[in-house]
């Protein structure tokens, strides 16, 4: 087996060519199902280095493949996400992006550099390890019905069939050279609601002659609140949140139609389906009731996201040995969605988190923040530990 020095010589080594290649990708981000110059970028990448790759799977996927040592043994999968989101980007970084109104907000620069130089790596010490690697490089990750179910549609998991699949995602709220784990459920499903209350609009003094769709609409963003809470089982997580409330009357004037729309997010797919019947049961009790047309659709997203016990058990050890025990941490639950959850309910999966904040730099944001930022420290750690798992994905 590769001595883990060796591995942490050549994360050294690729670590600045990562950091080349996220910084160029992050200077030209493409949104979901648009990534064409992205999925040519990564594919020259892989051409450079000699790491044979299949490209335009499930539109501009790639998937890459490397033979170690009696490569039929096992077929582990590393997983990255190539699309950006339509954000503006604030920055005076000389890598900020070239494309007004789109930026890589959310790492996905960052994923796919880093698991070009985790691959690297594994191709520079192919002789050294047991199985094959597949490498996804995955399309629209931020937009249903997601690149990762589409690409499962194509057979991504087959030819060879993936034993287990593992990702990291950027994480800024922990320090960059630390990673956390969480074994079992970890992020929740995500369902998009879409509401449109017809009424009857007229003057603001004479509701008694309207169906008032504001009322109307206000009672179901509050109601919708109480199927969480006292329709729920309360030992389950679950959220529905509304951020839209298009209403476009006047002060005076009741408009015939308001439209709302929300999410809903699950860690449970029995009560996901019980809480969508009680959202249409709503709305349909609220429609005769008030004499209003209510339109209801709820666009079924991303599942929950579960990671596979003994496998997230075991990387989260095989991180400790390669960073140390005070690198590694434990992580919470969290109610975001990723749609890498398709993957787990088909394979074992363990889906974690790479740290890149840094305080001093002032690389302190959120994800989808106009700021986002990754610290120069997490390229060394991601390229390594990422070949580190995949080695001991066993």
């Amino acid at each position: 087996m590769i001595s883990k020095a060796t591995i942490q010589q050549l994360a050294k080594q690729f670590a600045s060519k990562s950091q080349a290649i996220r910084e160029y990708l992050h200077q030209h981000p493409e949104l979901s199902f648009e990534e064409t110059k992205t999925a040519a970028y990564v594919a020259q990448q892989l051409n450079d280095v000699g790491i044979a790759f299949t490209p335009n799977v499930a539109g501009n996927g790639i998937v890459a493949t490397i033979e170690g040592v009696n490569p039929t043994s096992k077929c582990i999968a590393l997983r990255a996400d190539l699309d950006a989101l339509p954000i503006n980007e604030i920055s005076n970084k000389p890598y900020a992006s070239k494309t007004p109104g789109i930026m890589h907000a959310c790492g996905h620069d960052m994923h796919t550099a880093c698991l070009l130089g985790a691959l690297a790596v594994l191709n520079e010490t192919k002789t050294a390890w047991q199985g094959t690697i597949k490498a996804i490089f995955q399309p629209a990750e931020e937009k249903l019905p997601g690149g990762a179910s589409l690409m499962i549609k194509e057979g991504v998991l087959k030819n060879p069939t993936v034993d287990k699949i593992v990702a990291q995602h950027v994480f800024p709220e922990l320090e960059a050279g630390k990673v956390g784990f969480r074994p079992g459920m970890y992020m929740a499903s995500c369902d998009e609601i879409y509401i449109t209350v017809n009424g009857k609009g007229g003057h603001g003094a004479m509701p008694h002659q309207c169906i008032d769709p504001v009322y109307i609409a206000s009672q179901l963003v509050v109601e919708f609140q109480q199927i969480i809470s006292r329709f729920l089982d309360p030992t389950i997580p679950g959220v529905i949140s509304f951020g839209k409330f298009i209403a476009e009357g006047a002060t005076n004037v009741i408009p015939s139609k308001v439209e709302l729309a929300g999410t809903f997010r699950m860690l449970n797919e029995d009560w996901r389906a019980k809480i969508h019947q009680k959202m249409h049961d709503l709305v349909d009790a609220t429609a005769q009731a008030t004499g209003a047309k209510i339109d209801l659709n709820i666009a079924k997203g991303y599942p929950y996201l579960e990671n596979d016990d003994q496998l997230t058990i075991a990387l989260k050890e095989h991180a400790k040995a390669y960073l140390g025990e005070e690198n590694v941490i434990d992580l919470p639950i969290r109610m975001t969605g990723e749609d890498f959850a398709f993957y787990t309910h088909e394979v074992p999966g363990c889906f974690y988190r790479l740290g890149v904040r840094n305080e001093a730099k002032g690389i302190v944001h959120p994800v989808h923040h106009p700021q986002f930022d990754v610290d120069e420290k997490a390229y060394e750690t991601g390229v390594g530990l990422m070949a580190w798992l995949a080695i001991h994905s066993n």
